[in-house]
Formats: C-alpha cells, structure tokens, sequence
C-alpha cells in the first residue's frame, strides 16, 4: 500500500514538474519580450526624437515604464519557480468540507502556483487560509478561516515530503508521527552560515504565533535554542502575504543586535518570497537623535568594562536607570519641568510690549507641542501679530530678540542641562556623569534622548514604519522601550530570553516591557529544538529554565578538558580545531568572555592557521568554519560544535558571567566543550 501512494506521488510529482517547466519557459519569453520591447522602443525615440511632438514623447516613455515594470515583475516570478522546480511542496492534506463530498488534494509549498490551464492552485502557499491546517490539526475533524467564514471538514490524509533538486527523497505518512520524523531529519543537519526557512517544520504553537493578525503587540518569550527570531521573521512573511496591498517590505523594520545578526538572519524572507525589511539597531536610533556635539559609549563597550574589573558604581547607575520606577519618575520630572520651569515676565521691546499674562497664557495653550517648539511658535505668533496689527513687519533685529528673550524664559536652554537637573532635583547628582568631554555612559543615552524627545520634540519620522520587529528584548532597559513606543505608532513584534542576558544589571523582564505597553499579548515558547538533549541538560545546570522542554534528539555529552597551563590550552584548542575539520560539521565557535579575550585567542592560532575567522564588532557577515568571537557577537547565533575557551574559577564566577556561560553553552547544535587551565568554573554544577 504504501509503496504504491509513493510510486503514484512520484509520478505526480513528474506531472507538476512539467507543467511548472512549462511555465518557466513561457515566463522566460515574456522577459525577453519586455526586454525586445523596452530596446526598440528607446531606439526608437533616438531615431525619432526631432519628429516626436510631447505627447508622443510622453506615451513612449509611459510604454517603456510599463514594460520595466511588467519585465521586474515577470522575474520575482521566474525566481519563485526556480525555486519552486527544486522543490515545489513539502506537505499535503485531503480534505472534505462539511457540504461537499469529494475531497480536495491541497499540496503545500513554499510559493503558491495557480496553473492556467486547469484553473486551480496546482501548489498553495503555506500562508494561504487552508494550508493553516496542515499545521493545526492531525486526522480527523478539522477547519480553517477563510475569507467568506470559517470552513468546517475532515482531513482524510496527512503526508509529508522531501524534494530537493526535483528529486523526490521521501514521504511520509501522518500515521508515523509526522511532524516529530520531519522535524529530527532537519535538526540532525548541520548548520548553515545563514538561517533557514522552516516552513516545513513549524509546529502548532509556532503556527498561531506566526498567524497572529490581531496583536497590538505581541511579546515572545522564547527558551535558548526556541526558534523565536525565525518564527518572527516567517511571521513577518506571513502578514506582507496577507495584507500584500498595504503592507510592503520596506514598511517592515527590525531593531536587530548587530550587523552580523542582520546578515545571518538575511536568507529567511528572501527564501519565502520577500524581499528583506529594514533594519537598523538601537545605537542607529541614536546617532540619529543625538546632536553631532555629543557622543556616548556603545553597548557593546559598557559589557567590555563590566567584564572587566567589576565597578560597583557603575552597577549602580546602569541598575537604577534599567527600571520602570526610573521612566515613571523621569515623566514625572518633565511635567513638573514643563508646569514650573517656564518663567514668564513682561518684556519690552520698544515698539511693544507683552505681559506677563500673556506669554503664560500662550505656553498653556499650546502644551501639545514640545517645550523648545512652544516657545518658538510663542515667538512666531507674536511677530505674525504685530504685522496684523499695525500692518508693519518687524525688521529682523527686534524678530531676533524677541525669539532670544522667549527662550531664555524656561530655566534651561537645552537637553542636556534639563536632564543633567533631573539628578539634582531628585537628590540623587552622585547618578550622573560624563565619562569624557560631552560623552555620554550608555545608561544615559536613551534618558537623556526621552528628555530631548520632550524639550526639542521629535525631527525623524516613521510614519512609513506599519511593524516593527525587535530582538534580543531581554537587552534593552524600558526607558529603551518608551523611546520606541514614541517613535512607533505601528504594531510590533517584541522577543527574546530573559536568561540570554549579557548584562543583568539592565536586562528586561516580560513584566517590565508589558508595563510599556498597555495593549500587549504574550506568548512563551518552552520547547528547545537547537541543542540535543546532552547539551541541554548541561546547560540547566548553569542556569536552570524549570519550563524548557528540549527536543529528543542525542548526541555526545559536553566535555570539559582541564589543562595545566595557557600554552597548554592553546595547544588542546588547536588540535580541537584539527579534529573539527575532519568531522561533518560546517560550523566551529569558539567562545570567549570577552571581545578582548577573542582578539587575543585569536592573534595567537591565526599565526598558525590562517583559515580561522574573528567575528568583533566591525564584522558584517556570518561565515561558516572556524570562527572565534565573543558571548555578546553569538547571542542569536547557532554553530554545530562550540568551544567554549577559559570556562574556569577565575575567568567565569560573577552574577554576569553565569548569563554569559549559559549563552555560550546554548549556541551548540551537536558538539560541546569546555576548556580551560586551572580550576574550572564552580558555575558549573557537577
């Protein structure tokens, strides 16, 4: 029985090949018709062009247009059936509506394909209505939201495939345990230098995450290893396919961690279709809002201190500012700025005068506007009423006084005075401080841009933004988030791991990010599919996570190798990466503490083997092999075997170095270990 529905799936997948062949070639014509088109049309304007009146001129240009815009097109679709041709579906369900008694055959695939001839869906989209199915319901009673109404039915039969390179691999019947069969095929792969498409794969639970279309904003709380930033991504596909005639990719941005994330992240979207969203980082939003006289320490460079010699009043500060207490008394501090540092007098000027009651009257009045802009526009309407008063304009020397006295009216003149002020008003001047001329902590960098947000207002402007995706949440403090709900209006996606933190002094809870935002959902992921079951339990020991469910899938326990000495250590690592490269695996990291730490690792084996890559702070790319970098550059990163360098007593043993441990730990797929010289590290419970 079986052997036969494979032998007849075979043979239908000949059939679809043919006619999606078929199709290729007519689309291949049609692009090179566009393209004949666009060329004789332009030659013909250069021979015609002292003849042609502008009308004529005009139409051709339009013809040209039009046949630029119809060829791109034609390619996005010639692309979609390239790829479709290697592989057009991995799944199928037999379904019967309610009201009907013949079954329809729905193969899913990456892209949909409506073949002409026919006049049907050959092959769904994974993101059209029925195909939610295949991901919500096993045999039996099942149903799906379409545009008329919910379908009601039974899925008569479940199948499962592999095709690559238009080969059919294998099938599988939904009787065998589909998704779980599946799904450790795919995890026992090695990994990629970019992140995969997992439309194959996804589970329930990640399916009503990726069709959530009602969120405001949606919080994922997703385990190490959870899949969180590619369900996201496929959940960004999911919503630029269902809204497609508003929502286009460059309304989409993501605040991502680095440039090597964006890059590594950068295969997803394009797989399903899309073309990829913006992206930019938080440090990004800075420069932007951040007058060029200012500059301010990195994120990256306050981690690089803290890893250091651990300075308490530093901790102090970074804590402090990293609560929901902190945005609630900075707002207040404003308003109690805004209703009492503004000082009005009468002034004269000579030609006229304005009271005291007046410029208060005028400020309360226009309390929409930021401080600087109110007193600005307070200048602006008394100059435009003197000219429609008296029918003069003022020269430009009484205009200028004028917009000068106004200012000086509020007790600070810019910024950076008033949020300098806010520690002296509440006491606390011990909890600021430039750490060089006019430079900024980074503990300071988003406070002082929500005050410049409520002095100066807002000059960037978003509005073409509709979602917003951030990652790596557990990073950013709430005053991060404020900013962001000021600057966004749009619906957003927002997730993370509260146990990936790579400085707990300002990590972010669930609970303080939902204090944020009032309209939020939360969705928690638990179940691990990155490491097998050795590393993950290896990793619990570090930092317990009582809700992670990890996959079952096996493989080697960690390992961790004592040495005597640094020489020796450098020596156990070479000969580590020596067995790498005769193994299966496409990925080795290499994981120290610190940035410092991985450029010094790396000074020493690059003068041996020069094929080892370091990933810093000035990488933008993610490259397969052997590559040695820190904790911060891994976090969201997955290699197939991690080393993790100088895991001892000394280097690792604070509150911050257990979060880092563990971050480093997760990013194993198949192998890990653990070396160090001297005692190892007591975070480590054996």
């Amino acid at each position: 029985m079986f052997k036969t529905a494979e032998r007849d799936e075979k043979k239908y997948l000949k059939e679809v090949l043919h006619k999606l062949n078929a199709s290729f070639d007519s689309i291949e014509q049609r692009i090179t018709n566009y393209f004949t088109g666009i060329l004789e049309t332009k030659r013909y304007i250069y021979e015609n062009l002292a003849q042609l009146d502008s009308a004529e001129k005009a139409a051709n240009r339009i013809d040209v247009h039009h046949n630029i815009q119809l060829g791109e097109e034609a390619v996005k679709e010639k692309e979609k059936l390239q790829k479709l041709i290697k592989s057009p579906y991995f799944g199928r369900i037999d379904f019967v509506p309610d009201e009907k008694s013949k079954e329809q055959a729905v193969y899913i695939g990456t892209h949909g394909f409506f073949d002409v001839h026919s006049g049907g869906n050959i092959i769904f989209d994974w993101r059209a209505p029925i195909s939610s199915m295949f991901y919500d319901f096993e045999l039996g009673n099942a149903n799906y939201t379409a545009p008329s109404g919910k379908i009601k039915g039974t899925i008569k039969l479940k199948r499962q495939y592999r095709i690559r390179e238009s080969e059919f691999e294998y099938m599988i019947e939904s009787s065998l345990n589909i998704g779980d069969e599946i799904l450790q095929k795919e995890l026992s792969q090695n990994s990629d230098d970019k992140m995969k498409n997992i439309v194959a794969t996804i589970q329930r639970e990640q399916n009503v995450i990726i069709r959530n279309e009602d969120a405001k904003v949606l919080l994922i709380q997703g385990a190490a290893g959870s899949g969180k930033t590619s369900i996201a991504l496929h959940r960004i596909a999911f919503l630029l396919y269902r809204y497609k005639n508003i929502l286009k990719s460059n309304n989409v941005l993501i605040i991502s961690p680095s440039k090597v994330f964006s890059n590594y992240i950068s295969n997803v979207l394009p797989e399903l279709g899309e073309e990829n969203i913006l992206e930019m980082s938080f440090e990004d939003i800075a420069e932007e809002m951040i007058e060029k006289k200012y500059k301010y320490q990195t994120f990256s460079q306050q981690i690089e201190i803290l890893l250091g010699i651990e300075k308490e009043d530093m901790i102090l500060r970074i804590e402090f500012k990293s609560s929901n207490n902190f945005v609630n008394d900075l707002q207040a501090y404003l308003e109690y700025a805004d209703e009492n540092y503004f000082n009005p007098e009468e002034l004269d000027f000579g030609v006229f005068s304005i009271s005291k009651e007046e410029l208060l009257s005028r400020y309360s009045s226009l309390k929409r506007l930021a401080i600087k802009k109110r007193l600005k526009k307070i200048a602006e309407n008394i100059i435009e009423k003197y000219k429609s008063d008296t029918g003069e304009k003022l020269d430009g020397k009484t205009s200028r006084q004028i917009k000068s006295e106004i200012l000086k009216l509020f007790k600070f003149r810019d910024s950076a005075s008033l949020y300098q002020n806010f520690y002296k008003h509440i006491n606390q001047e011990n909890l600021f401080r430039f750490i060089g001329k006019n430079t900024f902590e980074f503990s300071d960098v988003f406070p002082f841009i929500y005050v410049k947000m409520y002095f100066d207002g807002v000059e960037h402007d978003y509005k073409s933004i509709k979602h917003l995706l951030v990652d790596e949440m557990q990073d950013y403090t709430p005053i991060q988030y404020e900013v962001l709900a000021k600057l966004f209006s749009c619906k957003m996606t927002v997730l993370g791991d509260g146990n990936q933190s790579v400085n707990p002094y300002s990590s972010s809870t669930l609970e303080k990010i939902r204090r944020v935002f009032n309209d939020c959902e939360t969705v928690e992921l638990c179940r691990s599919y990155r490491s097998t079951i050795e590393i993950s339990n290896f990793c619990q020991r570090i930092l317990e996570n009582k809700k992670l469910i990890p996959i079952e899938r096996h493989g080697e326990k960690p390992n961790i190798i004592l040495c005597s000495t640094e020489r020796e250590e450098i020596a156990k690592l070479q000969k580590q990466i020596k067995e790498f490269r005769k193994s299966p695996y496409a990925s080795l990291g290499i994981i120290c503490k610190s940035q410092k730490s991985a450029k010094e690792l790396y000074k020493k084996i690059y003068t041996v083997d020069r094929d080892v890559k370091l990933l810093d702070f000035n990488s933008s790319e993610f490259k397969e092999g052997v590559v040695i970098t820190s904790v911060h550059m891994a976090k969201g990163l997955e290699f197939d075997q991690v080393i993790v360098t100088d895991a001892s007593e000394q280097e690792y043993k604070t509150q911050i170095d257990r979060s880092l441990l563990y971050i480093a730990c997760t990013r194993a797929m198949h192998k890990l270990d653990l070396i160090c010289h001297g005692n190892k590290t007591k975070l480590i419970d054996v």
